[in-house]
């Protein structure tokens, strides 16, 4: 099916990245993972993806460096990827924060996966 949108689960802990890959695989997405900033950012050279499940804290490069990076490619497509933060820490950052590093929305550790699932649709449709 040529419509199925591809998603990006940028991620480094392997037990979050299947059960949102599983979830999401359900509601017939593609997904591919990466596990630190600069595979992302690797990979969205590469192919367009239609969201980004971003992690605020992973190695190498952390989600909201990733982010900036993101919104300041030179192709508009891929610079206007959604971008979703999850973080099991946010108490750390504002809301604010995260608007400043171009993400459009923030979704809470431990991760409600019916959640998930809205979010990923409203940004994909």
């Amino acid at each position: 099916m040529a419509d199925r949108k591809q998603v990006l689960v940028a991620e480094d802990s392997s037990v979050i990245q299947n059960l949102t890959k599983k979830v999401l695989q359900f509601q017939n997405y593609d997904i591919e993972s990466a596990r630190d900033g600069q595979q992302v950012l690797d990979m969205l050279k590469q192919k367009n993806y239609d969201i980004i499940l971003m992690d605020i804290n992973m190695p190498k490069m952390n989600g909201m460096e990733c982010s900036k990076q993101i919104r300041n490619m030179d192709d508009d497509k891929k610079s206007q990827v959604p971008i979703i933060a999850i973080s099991g820490n946010a108490s750390n950052y504002t809301e604010e924060d995260f608007e400043k590093a171009g993400m459009d929305e923030y979704i809470p550790k431990p991760i409600n996966f019916d959640h998930l699932v809205e979010v990923v649709k409203k940004h994909t449709e």
